[in-house]
């Protein structure tokens, strides 16, 4: 049985404007987002050469370009197209995304708010 591997990129920090209030849409805010590939790294690993992996720079950046993209409603909308970028390479079975909104419209005292989905092939 071949296990997957993981690939972790963890805070990218990005400002979007994303949200239902129309200040949140004007103004934006900063989004952080961590995601978690799982695919197999043995050719990577076999061969040394960027070429068979990932390349976390460029998926990094296309990600960014989604966050500070066509703004959204909902966090869990912007989660659902980072997956899609990210599945967008076939040699990823399944991501993990997690997108935080650490300055959303809370009138309370908090750290964080977050929304984690799992996506994978069909």
């Amino acid at each position: 049985m071949d296990f997957l591997d993981e690939i972790t990129l963890t805070g990218l920090t990005v400002r979007g404007h994303h949200g239902v209030y129309e200040h949140e849409r004007r103004d934006g805010q900063e989004f952080r987002i961590d995601l978690t590939l799982r695919l197999s790294l043995r050719a990577a690993a076999a061969s040394d050469d960027v070429a068979d992996t990932v390349h976390y720079g460029e998926l990094a950046e296309r990600v960014a370009a989604v966050v500070a993209g066509e703004p959204v409603n909902l966090i869990e909308t912007l989660a659902e197209r980072i997956a899609d970028v990210v599945l967008q390479d076939s040699r990823v079975e399944g991501v993990t995304v997690t997108v935080h909104k650490p300055h959303a419209p809370i009138p309370l005292t908090f750290s964080d708010v977050s929304v984690t989905i799992h996506r994978g092939r069909s």
